[in-house]
């Protein structure tokens, strides 16, 4: 038997498959492109194509777009980033006190004692620092950003870059660069104050104590993780599946749900073939005004999500 996690984030769309003993035996990346369906659908036709006839125990989705994710493939379980990101790490290292998860457009904190999440911080508001601010920064100074990390790791003096705002950030690096600074040090500088500005800000009040699990896309930067061993004065560790942490926890969980209810609600990969289209209305019924969505395949509505009461997403079965 084997398990789905699907996390459907505004840059990125992750897809895991688990087998019965919780290793990953496949993982999907794919960018979302302002089009969760489309990229769902894509994730599920390359895994159907590789693994046609694979039986799927049970499913999970997490992610800004885990509503959608949910409505599209039947899952079983329907939870946020916080939740399943712990739930992947103590499944990894049950030793683990705290996550530190930098994704492309939000950053989190998340702090577990006892194998529970005592405590956590996001930031949802600003970019600087997550994945979608460095890509731009590595595109601008003309680096791949697979060697983003390494550039910093090369220099021998910090500049001091204001990190606490994208806009300012950028200025700054650019007024740096003019008065003759290098890459490797314009790097080095900006990570160790995109670093700076998580630590005062999603971190600020919150008890940072190994061990340490840096998850996310950009736990792949090295000069990001050296930063935060700096700061802190301890050493971080990155787990292999770093940025599919999320996919990971979301099938961890759909499985127990899966097995609690004796069957699984996934309505298999060949999805990928249907015809699906995302509609949306201002419910009128109260001063709420909540924006429901309806999903639709092959002109039959499947799903609603979106108001607060249930008075719409209640209606509609799969």
């Amino acid at each position: 038997m084997h398990y789905l996690g699907v996390d459907v984030g505004s840059v990125s769309t992750n897809i895991v498959i688990l087998d019965n003993k919780m290793n990953v035996i496949e993982k999907i990346y794919l960018r979302t492109k302002g089009s969760p369906i489309k990229a769902v659908q894509d994730g599920l036709k390359i895994l159907k194509d590789k693994y046609d006839g694979i039986k799927i125990g049970g499913a999970g989705t997490t992610g800004s777009g885990r509503h959608i994710a949910a409505t599209l493939i039947g899952a079983d379980a329907v939870k946020n980033e916080i939740t399943t990101h712990a739930v992947a790490a103590l499944e990894i290292d049950k030793d683990v006190r705290t996550i530190i998860e930098i994704g492309g457009q939000d950053s989190k904190i998340i702090i577990l004692r006892n194998g529970v999440v005592s405590d956590f911080g996001m930031n949802t508001v600003c970019a600087a620092g997550t994945g979608s601010f460095i890509d731009r920064q590595a595109e601008r100074l003309d680096i791949p950003i697979e060697e983003f990390g390494d550039y910093a790791l090369k220099s021998n003096t910090a500049v001091r870059i204001a990190g606490r705002c994208a806009v300012f950030a950028e200025s700054d690096m650019i007024h740096k660069q003019q008065l003759g600074y290098n890459k490797s040090d314009i790097i080095r500088g900006l990570c160790d104050a995109l670093v700076r500005n998580y630590l005062n800000n999603i971190g600020k009040g919150k008890e940072i104590i190994p061990k340490v699990f840096f998850q996310g896309g950009v736990a792949a930067n090295k000069g990001i993780k050296v930063a935060f061993e700096n700061a802190l004065g301890f050493e971080i560790f990155v787990p292999e599946h770093y940025n599919v942490m999320g996919s990971i926890g979301a099938a961890i969980i759909g499985k127990e749900v899966a097995e609690k209810n004796g069957k699984t609600n996934f309505r298999g990969l060949d999805l990928a073939e249907n015809k699906f289209i995302s509609t949306s209305f201002e419910c009128k019924g109260c001063s709420n005004l909540c924006e429901v969505v309806t999903i639709n395949e092959n002109n039959s509505d499947i799903g609603c999500f979106g108001d607060r009461c249930g008075k719409w997403s209640n209606k509609i079965t799969i």
